[in-house]
Order: C-alpha cells, then sequence, then structure tokens
C-alpha cells in the first residue's frame, strides 16, 4: 500500500513563488509516475505537471515556463516549484502517485490549499 502527502502550500501574492513537496511511502515499487493536479473552487481538477521515470517532465500549457517539478528518488518525494504565481494558480493541489502500466495503481494525496491573492 502507498500512501502520499502534500505539504507547502499557503498564501502568497500576485507574482511571488511557493514550493510544494509530495513524500510517498509504502509499496514504493510500484511508482513509475509521479505528478500534480490541482481544482480551483467551482472547477473540474486538471493535470498540472508530471515526471516519469526514464522520461521528460511534462506540464500543463497554463503552468509551462512558470512551474518545474522534481523529484528526489531516494526519498520517494516529487517537488513542485511554482514561480510568478498568478490569481488563476488558486487551487487545491492533489499529488498523484501511480504506475503508466497499471491503471488500476493509482494514489492521491489531501491536497495542499495555494491562495493567490493580493
Amino acid at each position: 500500500q502507498v500512501q502520499v502527502v502534500e505539504s507547502g502550500g499557503g498564501l502568497v501574492q500576485p507574482g511571488g513563488s511557493l514550493r510544494l513537496s509530495c513524500a510517498a511511502s509504502g509499496s514504493i515499487f510500484s511508482i513509475n509516475a509521479m505528478g500534480w493536479y490541482r481544482q480551483a473552487p467551482g472547477k473540474e481538477r486538471e493535470f498540472v505537471a508530471v515526471t516519469i521515470t526514464d522520461g521528460t517532465p511534462s506540464y500543463a500549457d497554463s503552468v509551462k515556463g512558470r512551474f518545474t517539478i522534481s523529484r528526489d528518488n531516494a526519498k520517494n518525494t516529487v517537488y513542485l516549484q511554482m514561480n510568478s504565481l498568478k490569481p488563476e494558480d488558486t487551487a487545491v493541489y492533489y499529488c498523484n502517485v501511480k504506475n503508466i502500466y497499471r491503471p488500476n495503481f493509482e494514489v492521491w494525496g489531501q491536497g495542499t490549499l495555494v491562495t493567490v491573492s493580493s
């Protein structure tokens, strides 16, 4: 069984930065993809970024050039560095871990709230 815990959310002004962390524990051998999704008030959950073993990171167009995803394999932790934040980035951010070849294996974190406002 895999568990993931996010941290790092908070309140930041437009143009500011935040760094989110997500640590996975348990049966982590099944994981080959770690990423982030977000859900803004009144909107559906959307893809933000993902990093896959032996692959290059992928980003949603809305965050490309501003957000950077990285992973520390030794710590089973994925990070999301968010720069040049905009009010429309306000959302609950969820960590997602999965195996892209095993559709039934997917674990979500509890979410961490990011609020971008002046």
